[in-house]
């Protein structure tokens, strides 16, 4: 039971990244209600209310039919100009900052709930409609059913007016930056609080059964407490051998046991891999890194020549490695103190080189930028970190980018800032 209800929670996780999530179960609630409300009219609540409080009761059906047909109509109105809004504003950030954003505002649940609720109510409002019926003497007009029409109708014009300003707001690349560094300084806080980064006792695993991926896809997120149940069971240990946000394809080794498994149960240890052709800050904080860098990339790119749009990037990306700098490379999961798994995770080394080659090779020139970065490196060496070789990572790379700012900046005063951020970084020729 515990196996279902992790791969459920790990399907649900996945399918709220997609944009038609929020509004397909909404529209499935709105059908539910339509029906509900059918049932209750049959039960005589209009009839009940036009007794009691006549002016909320619309006992007219073609005056019922009208009303349903006007919000039906602006409704589908609202909700088409509010799809394009969308499709803009992810045209707009796929080219003025980076393609992988548009997982993450894709996944914004603000713009699905708004569209969900104008998709509900519109399919609310439409089986109303078709369950008035003609004037006669033996039928009651579903008044209650019109109202309750109407009232879902000024909610979504409320909404429809959050959205607007929502959306206005999403486009801006000062809150796009903020919603990359908090998803990803979660889910870094979330790494550090479980003591993942804790350096354990693990057996050398040179000589252990080595199994392959079924299918290829980015290595999203690991049902975790599936894969620790099924190690105690089979009383082994596994290894995990791709990084997490790799894309992984089909065939290639993707974990190792200590005791040799059965085919069955290796299909239970392969169906909590979570393999999708898209990828999440939420799972993945390496991603993170990824997006400001290349939205720094493309802000000093001579197209958009932004510098103002790297600096604050340069922020966010500063405190993000403030974060991991305090995480081991690897982490360890156990149960009662004993470590049954054991992941990789990008090497600090690794990521800094990742982030900072690009952003040297397009921002060398520009000294405001060089004297940041050397900002950067004083701030990270200042930082308590897991591990001495972090301070030496850090030099190497700062080494890196006053070499190519001297390479690259010819003017004389620009040329004593770099050899000041040099001093500052006491950085050995």
């Amino acid at each position: 039971m515990k196996y279902f209800f992790n791969r459920i929670y790990i399907l649900i996780s996945n399918l709220q990244s997609k944009i038609a999530f929020y509004p397909s179960v909404f529209a499935f609630f709105g059908f539910l209600i339509a029906f509900l409300l059918i049932y209750i009219e049959n039960q005589g609540v209009s009839r009940y209310l036009l007794a009691h409080i006549p002016m909320l009761v619309v006992n007219n059906g073609d005056t019922a039919l009208s009303i349903l047909t006007v919000c039906i109509t602006g409704l589908i109105s609202m909700m088409v100009f509010s799809f394009s809004m969308v499709m803009v504003l992810l045209n707009q950030a796929a080219s003025n900052y980076s393609p992988r954003l548009l997982p993450g505002l894709i996944s914004d649940k603000n713009h699905q709930v708004i569209l969900g609720t104008y998709l509900a109510t519109i399919i609310y409002c439409i089986f109303v409609a078709v369950s008035i019926q003609p004037d006669g003497e033996s039928y009651q007009t579903p008044g209650f059913s019109v109202l309750l029409g109407i009232i879902s109708t000024v909610i979504c014009i409320g909404a429809f007016i959050y959205f607007i300003h929502n959306i206005s707001q999403s486009i801006q690349i000062n809150n796009i930056l903020d919603r990359i560094f908090r998803e990803s300084k979660a889910r870094l806080t979330f790494l550090l609080k479980n003591e993942e980064n804790e350096e354990q006792d693990f057996p050398d695993t040179k000589e252990w059964h080595e199994y392959h991926s079924d299918k290829s896809g980015y290595f999203q997120n690991l049902s975790a407490d599936n894969l620790l149940d099924i190690c105690k069971e089979k009383e082994t240990q596994i290894e995990i051998l791709p990084v997490k946000g790799i894309f992984i394809l089909k065939g290639i080794p993707l974990f190792k046991s200590k005791e040799k498994l059965d085919e069955e149960t290796v299909k239970k240890v392969l169906v909590n891999f979570s393999l999708d052709r898209g990828e999440l800050v939420a799972t993945n904080y390496v991603l993170a890194f990824k997006q400001i860098t290349e939205i720094i990339v493309k802000a000093m790119s001579p197209g958009i020549n932004d510098p103002g749009t790297a600096l604050n990037a340069l922020d966010y990306l500063t405190e993000l490695f403030a974060l991991r700098i305090q995480k081991q490379d690897k982490q360890f999961l156990k149960i009662d103190d004993k470590v049954l798994i054991k992941m990789r995770s990008i090497d600090f080394e690794e990521l800094l080189y990742q982030v900072l080659a690009p952003i040297r090779a397009y921002c060398k020139h520009d000294i405001i930028i060089v004297q940041k970065l050397g900002m950067l490196f004083h701030y990270l060496k200042s930082q308590k970190s897991v591990k001495e070789e972090y301070n030496k990572v850090l030099d190497i790379e700062a080494k890196n980018l006053i070499a190519d700012a001297k390479s690259a900046i010819t003017n004389e005063a620009d040329i004593q800032k770099i050899y000041t951020i040099e001093k500052q970084l006491k950085l050995k020729s």
